[in-house]
């Protein structure tokens, strides 16, 4: 078990056919993450390695079914269009990987994603891995890389959950713990900009109540309050299990 993704997640790449998008879909396909088609407004009829590309999220979903997750691999100025279009197509998680997206854009996005019933992930994020199930967005960078750094748990074991809002800490965090024998059950990066889908408490109450992380590891920074509202879920009880964290 995992949080946010497993080898079951239908993943659809938003932004797929740019070379950032089919770079990604590859590291994505070759893990063995469950991408099922991508979209780019224009491009609809065409393929990337073998999945069929559409013209918006909705056409997606007519046409595969319901998709669990979209990420994004669009500018920041396209951001907002491609999150609403996912986000109003019934996509559940959002995973958006540009930085710089305008901070009223987010906020939008926000709005829309409460209203909806969806989460997001990011902006600014590597993405989410769970090793062993799948990742998706372009942390671990090469699928050999993702497999060789991030352990998985043992077979019905568990594993250490991680939350960085640094990428480069993300992928180090659980390649040194990984390097010390560590099983690693889920890496979520949630992104370094003001305007945040999904911060440190929310993954850590998720952590808390996923059966294969028996510890968070957590990498701060300086700036905002996710990590004392962290200290204050932990205070109150809400998050019993072991918490690591370290503020840079």
């Amino acid at each position: 078990m995992s949080i946010l993704i497993d080898k079951s997640s239908r993943v659809i790449v938003q932004g797929m056919t740019g070379r950032e998008g089919q770079a990604r879909t590859r590291l994505m396909l070759d893990y063995g993450t469950n991408v099922v088609g991508g979209v780019t407004p224009g491009k609809a009829g065409s393929e990337v390695f073998g999945l069929p590309v559409f013209n918006s999220c909705a056409d997606a979903v007519r046409a595969l079914g319901s998709i669990d997750i979209s990420v994004l691999f669009v500018p920041a100025a396209g951001v907002k269009d491609a999150a609403l279009d996912a986000i109003r197509a019934g996509v559940k998680l959002v995973v958006i990987v540009a930085d710089r997206v305008p901070v009223w854009d987010a906020m939008e996005i926000a709005a829309e994603a409460k209203d909806k019933g969806s989460r997001f992930v990011g902006p600014n994020t590597l993405g989410i891995a769970s090793p062993g199930q799948a990742v998706v967005g372009m942390i671990g960078g090469r699928a050999e890389s993702a497999r060789e750094w991030f352990k998985p748990p043992l077979p019905g074991g568990t594993g250490v959950g991680i939350i960085s809002r640094s990428g480069g800490m993300s992928s180090s965090t659980a390649y040194y713990l990984g390097q010390a024998g560590v099983r690693i059950s889920s890496i979520v990066h949630i992104g370094g900009d003001a305007v945040l889908g999904l911060r440190i408490p929310d993954v850590a109450q998720m952590f808390q109540d996923d059966p294969a992380t028996d510890a968070i590891v957590v990498f701060g920074e300086i700036g905002g309050s996710q990590e004392e509202e962290l200290a204050d879920l932990i205070k109150a009880g809400k998050i019993t299990k072991p918490v690591v964290a370290y503020i840079g």
